[in-house]
Formats: structure tokens, C-alpha cells, sequence
């Protein structure tokens, strides 16, 4: 008689073995599962793969399992129904086969059913756990340029015409959209979600995915209300993504992009909000930039305009200028609470190699203006210069009026000592005084004792603020909220 487990083949009985190698893989059919339906009613789908043990033992996979409790899939291992199955047994160079079943109903709120439903189904062999990735889309939307383009790039021309998303449905971008010899128009109340990720170069580089790209000959026109605003954020609508930062990468006006406007447009939740590049220009307000992993607004040698605009919650700084340009902001307000980094970072110059050793630096002229704005934050400076050509005044322009300012290293002798000089009616915030309703919970209107107050000098071309609320023709306040009185 065979001791041990028995398995009969024939007339002889053979002793099964099992491998205990920590290091054992199994092998999948696909590495990603994907349904391909964009469900416009209530349904299902059914979809499978093999897992294969390629040892010349036996596997015991100790557990399988869809990683979340509430799940929109079902599992079949192998015939048998279930979300966990334990100790599957798979014969030398034999498999198994996994099913699964997604309903999806898109008439739920994106909240509920989002537009991709991501999750992940764990193998434990020997200590050793894999994935496989279940993927679907459980929303009816525009998906462009379609639902497979994660991690490529993909260029779009309208032969210098007119694209309007005027579509009641979201638009869904995967991939890199590069937008050439065309405007892209955006009416109110446009929906446009990203899909973050990963893409890889020919070279085997990475870089983060999730980029809507405007060549020279594109421009946006994103026209939103106060009351339909335009929004660009990730496709993560879950209460839990709601203010988690670098769910996609970014908006991106090439060089020489020009005529690029936005109005009442938010954006969140990305790694950069908007990068401004080399002689491109933007005009943008009554607008929100907020909870971006990097910062929220770069221009590199560009042209931007900000009117009744806020930038916050940035993990880099609210904006950040490199190698100069032209940058004129009128009431807005910049605050990068809960980090160390400022948020107004500028300089005049960059590296074109290794910034460590800068051996092939490059400068241009910069033009910072700010009127009736706040800067402010949780660190002692919330601005930074950085100017690359001391010995050229003009390389280093800088101006502000009718400001609150945070700032104290900055006044250091070998700093900028003398910045207050270029700081007209400005107001030190170095004591964190009282400005905003509840800074903490992403409020900016002011308080009913904020420092802000009837504080700005009144500019007749903005006679309004973000809210399209009518400011004080005489003492106006500063920053992109006007105080409202009951």
C-alpha cells in the first residue's frame, strides 16, 4: 500500500508532491482582466483566464481571493462559485481556470459606479502572493481617444477647426491626448475625468500618464459658469479619492501655444494642474487649482494672466516660474497649508544638465506683478526668488501691491532685504493672522475679521469676484473672495 496522499494512474499508485519553494510563481493567461462593455443598462459579463503551475510538482495555492468585500465581480475557481477559495491543488504542468462576472448598473452615481472599476484578485502560494487585475467600465461616457489607450499617446487634429464637448455624458481621457491644429472648446458644465497612471518611452523611461497636451497650433477655451463650473479631475469618484492628489498627471500647453483660456474652470486632484511651457500664454479666472501632488500651476518662460483665482493645497508650491517670463495676478489667493513648501517659488534660470553641477545654465527676464492678493501658508516663507543673473535688474522684476504677504528669511541681508520696497501697502502674515472662514477644511472666504477687509485698491476691470459677487467699488477686499455681509 502507498503511504501518503494516493493518486491512481492506471493500475499503479504514485505519492503526490507537493512544492514548498517560497519562491514558486504561477502563471497567468493575462495579467489584466478586462470587460470591454461600457454598460448603458443594467447587465452582466462573464470573462475567464488560466492559471498555470509550470513546476514539476504539485502547487497548493493556499488562498485565492477578490481583495475587497463589496465588489461589483464574481468568482468561479475552477467550477466552484465564491469570492475566497482555499488549498486549490494544481497537477505538474496542469491549470485551472478562473471566471468572473461583473454586473454594473450606470444609472447609480459615478460614486457608486464609476467610470472604471478597478480591483484585484490575490493568489497566496507558499507565502508568496500575485494579482491579476479585474477591469471595467461601469459609465456611459465619452472615452477618448478610447477605452485601451493607458500608457500611449495619441494625437487628435480638427484641421484648425473647432472641437465643442458638448456632450451631456463625461468625457473620460486615457493616455496622453495631444490636441493639434485645433480649439478645443469646453461649455459649461463640461466633465472631464482622467485616467492617472504610468506610460513607458521606446528608451524604457516611464513618466506619469494622464495628460491632456495642447501642441503650438491648439488652444482651450474652457468657458464654465459660478453655477456650472467646468471640472477636470481623475475618474476616481469614490467618497476616499474626494482629496487624495496625483490621480493623473496634468494640463499641458506646449511652447508657443497661444490664446488658452479658462474661466470658472476647477481642477484637482493631479500631480501638476496646469504647465504653462516656453512662450505659451494662458489666461485664467475665477477659477480653483487645488489638492495636485506637485504643484499647481508651472510656467516655464510663459505668459499667464490670473484674475479672482485660487490655488491651494499643493504638494509643491500653489505656483511655481521657472526660467522667467510674464506673470500678472489680480486678487487671487495662494495658500499651501500642512507643507513645508512655498507657495510662490520663482526664478530666472534653469539648468539645461544636471541642476547638481549647472553647466549649461540659461536665463531669461521675469515679470512677477501682484495685485490684491494673498500668499500665505504654514511656512515662514511663502515666496522663494531665485535669480540667476544678480547684475542685471532687468532679468528680476517683481512687483506687489495691495498684498498680504508671508515672509521673514526672505528679508535676510544677502536675500531679499529690500523686498518690501517692491511691496506697496502690502501686510505682513508672518504672525498667521485671521484671513479665511475655515482654512483647514479647503474654505477660503474670508472671516468676518480676516485682515483682508476693504484692504485692496479697487481695479474697475475686475468688479467682481470668483463667485461673480460685486465688490466694494471704493475699499475692495483682497484675495479672490469678496466678503459678503448678511
Amino acid at each position: 500500500m502507498c503511504l501518503g496522499v494516493l493518486l491512481f494512474w492506471g493500475n499503479a499508485c504514485t505519492k503526490i508532491e507537493f512544492t514548498e519553494d517560497q519562491s514558486v510563481r504561477l502563471e497567468f493567461s493575462l495579467d489584466t482582466l478586462s470587460f470591454d462593455t461600457v454598460f448603458t443598462s443594467v447587465g452582466s459579463a462573464t470573462r475567464s483566464f488560466r492559471v498555470r503551475n509550470t513546476e514539476e510538482k504539485f502547487v497548493r495555492i493556499s488562498n485565492i481571493k477578490l481583495e475587497q468585500s463589496e465588489t461589483f465581480f464574481r468568482m468561479n475557481v475552477d467550477g466552484i462559485p465564491g469570492n475566497v477559495a482555499t488549498d486549490i491543488e494544481i497537477p505538474p504542468n496542469d491549470s485551472i481556470w478562473i471566471f468572473v462576472e461583473v454586473t454594473v448598473d450606470p444609472d447609480q452615481p459615478t460614486s457608486v459606479s464609476p467610470f472604471v472599476i478597478n480591483q484585484r484578485i490575490s493568489f497566496e502560494t507558499n507565502g508568496n502572493r500575485q494579482e491579476v487585475v479585474l477591469e471595467a467600465w461601469g459609465q456611459n461616457a465619452n472615452y477618448l481617444p478610447n477605452r485601451f489607450a493607458a500608457g500611449e499617446q495619441r494625437l487628435i487634429s480638427c484641421d484648425l477647426n473647432t472641437w465643442t464637448w458638448d456632450d451631456p455624458r463625461p468625457y473620460v481621457i486615457y493616455g496622453v491626448l495631444v490636441i493639434d491644429s485645433c480649439t478645443l472648446s469646453l461649455p459649461p458644465g463640461t466633465r472631464v475625468h482622467i485616467h492617472g497612471g504610468f506610460g513607458q518611452l521606446p528608451d524604457g523611461s516611464r513618466y506619469s500618464d494622464g495628460i491632456l497636451f495642447f501642441l503650438k497650433n491648439a488652444r482651450l477655451e474652457a468657458q464654465g459658469t459660478v453655477d456650472n463650473p467646468v471640472i477636470f479631475q481623475g475618474d476616481r469618484l469614490e467618497d476616499s479619492f474626494d482629496d487624495v492628489g496625483g490621480q493623473w498627471g496634468r494640463i499641458h500647453f506646449d511652447n508657443l501655444s497661444r490664446g488658452n483660456k479658462m474661466n470658472h474652470v476647477i481642477i484637482k486632484n493631479s500631480i501638476i494642474g496646469v504647465y504653462v511651457d516656453s512662450l505659451a500664454d494662458l489666461t485664467v479666472t475665477n477659477s480653483q487649482i487645488f489638492n495636485t501632488s506637485s504643484s499647481a500651476m508651472v510656467g516655464y518662460r510663459a505668459n499667464v494672466v490670473a484674475e479672482n483665482t485660487l490655488l491651494h493645497s499643493s504638494g509643491g508650491n500653489n505656483l511655481t516660474v521657472i526660467l522667467g517670463g510674464s506673470y500678472n495676478f489680480n486678487y487671487c489667493t495662494l495658500d499651501n497649508i500642512g507643507t513645508s513648501t512655498e507657495a510662490l517659488r520663482a526664478s530666472n534660470f534653469t539648468c539645461l544638465d544636471d541642476p547638481q553641477v549647472c553647466d549649461r545654465p540659461v536665463a531669461a527676464p521675469l515679470a512677477l506683478n501682484f495685485v490684491n492678493s494673498i500668499i500665505t501658508g504654514s511656512s515662514r516663507d511663502e515666496i522663494s526668488f531665485v535669480n540667476g543673473v544678480p547684475d542685471e535688474p532687468e532679468f528680476f522684476r517683481y512687483n506687489f501691491d495691495h498684498c498680504i504677504v508671508k515672509v521673514d528669511e526672505l528679508l535676510e541681508p544677502g536675500a531679499y532685504p529690500d523686498f518690501f520696497d517692491h511691496c506697496t501697502n502690502c501686510i505682513s502674515d508672518e504672525n498667521r493672522s485671521i484671513l479665511f472662514e475655515d482654512e483647514s477644511n479647503g474654505d477660503y472666504h474670508l472671516d468676518s475679521l480676516s485682515i483682508a477687509e476693504e484692504m485692496a485698491t479697487p481695479l474697475f476691470s475686475v468688479s467682481r469676484d470668483l463667485e461673480e459677487n460685486l465688490r466694494d467699488a471704493q475699499q475692495p477686499d483682497i484675495g479672490c473672495y469678496e466678503y459678503v455681509y448678511d
